[in-house]
């Protein structure tokens, strides 16, 4: 019995400490800035996959799709995240900002699409370093060609003799859905209606999630990028970088709140549970339903008594009398009472006299003398 009782714990104990190992692997993104809220790589995997510049805020913004964390201005809601659009020539800028209150704007990103004259198109996103640090840029990741390898079997007129090394090519990126739409003639730049106070009808602000709950949820999207800090991932175009940071908006409140380590209390989980939770600590507050004028027991009373009328003090010592009702006006019993009375008539003439269990004194359980 013991040794069933011992596997089930090891059991339970090592089903609970599966999810916590899989989020500490996968949290080795961490910055400790706000940055840590708004995962870059499944942002830029979101815009290659989104139809046009709306849509992908659209997205960006949606709860369901998880990837919007970012909380600036503090009030445990995710903040509405709009995209900028910037154009020169065939170098495009979207520039992701968070109005943080009425008077102040944050850059929280910057996308770079850029296609040079060979029509080979590059596409980075770079992190604002008051969230991110400095030169944080991420990038669709390089992929090798397969090696085309002789097949003994082969008899064919064109056998190959020798083995092709693999190469390796930049991810072409001029299929993702967003750069065929930039680049397309019926492409329009878009310019977001909204500021602070004023969202779309589909933005409702939902509440922050835990930061490693997060990263845990989000980092499946990194397979098919690279870049962050400590790697050799630069901009590209360091023109069309330079001529954003001229323009680049930054908030003091965002700047004070970094000073005071303000960002670093997202730690542990604010979203509410989805079922009740019970209280985890006992009640020491007494009860406030007691009867009027009543005082109360300060020893257990085996009594069925349900009914207590007013101005009745309760008994000081524990009675035995299944007693359900006593007459307005009498009072309890100092010593228990084993009378059987299970209720006093009232029908009983005024001067009868009344028999007394305890000997001598009126029954506690008869009515009192009508005055």
């Amino acid at each position: 019995m013991n040794n069933s009782v011992l596997a089930t714990l090891v059991l339970l104990m090592s089903l609970l400490s599966v999810p916590v190992f899989s989020q500490t692997a996968n949290d080795t993104t961490s910055l400790g800035l706000p940055g840590d809220n708004l995962d870059l790589y499944a942002v830029l995997d979101l815009f290659q996959k989104s139809k046009t510049i709306e849509d992908f805020e659209k997205s960006l913004n949606e709860e369901k799709t998880g990837i919007n964390n970012l909380d600036l201005n503090l009030d445990n809601k995710v903040d509405f995240i709009k995209v900028q659009t910037k154009q020169k020539e065939n170098d495009f800028t979207f520039i992701l900002q968070v109005d943080v209150n009425e008077k102040e704007t944050q850059d929280v990103a910057v996308i770079l699409v850029s296609k040079d004259k060979n029509g080979k198109v590059t596409m980075q996103i770079v992190g604002d370093k008051d969230l991110y640090g400095k030169d944080y840029v991420v990038e669709p990741k390089t992929t090798p060609t397969p090696a085309v390898t002789a097949n003994p079997g082969y008899t064919g007129p064109e056998p190959a003799a020798v083995t092709t090394p693999a190469t390796t090519t930049v991810v072409v990126v001029e299929s993702a859905p967003i750069v065929q739409y930039v680049y397309s003639p019926v492409y329009v730049p878009y310019y977001p209606p909204y500021h602070y106070a004023y969202y779309p009808p589909y933005f409702v602000a939902f509440t922050v999630m835990a930061v490693g709950i997060y990263h845990h949820n989000n980092y499946y999207h990194h397979g098919g990028y690279h870049g962050g800090h400590g790697t050799t991932v630069v901009v590209h175009n360091t023109n069309h970088y330079n001529n954003y940071n001229n323009s680049r908006n930054s908030s003091n409140t965002v700047n004070r709140n970094n000073a005071n380590g303000s960002y670093n209390r997202n730690n542990a989980s604010t979203r509410p549970s989805t079922g009740s939770s019970a209280s985890t600590r006992p009640s020491t507050s007494p009860s406030t339903n007691q009867a009027r004028g009543s005082s109360a027991s300060t020893r257990p009373s085996t009594s069925p008594s349900t009914n207590q009328s007013r101005g009745s003090s309760a008994s000081a010592r524990p009675s035995t009398s299944p007693s359900t009702s006593q007459s307005i006006g009498s009072s309890a019993s100092a010593r228990p009472s084993t009378s059987n009375y299970s209720s006093a008539s009232r029908s009983n003439s005024m001067g009868a006299s009344r028999s007394s269990s305890g000997g001598g004194g009126r029954s506690g359980g008869g009515g009192g003398r009508r005055r």
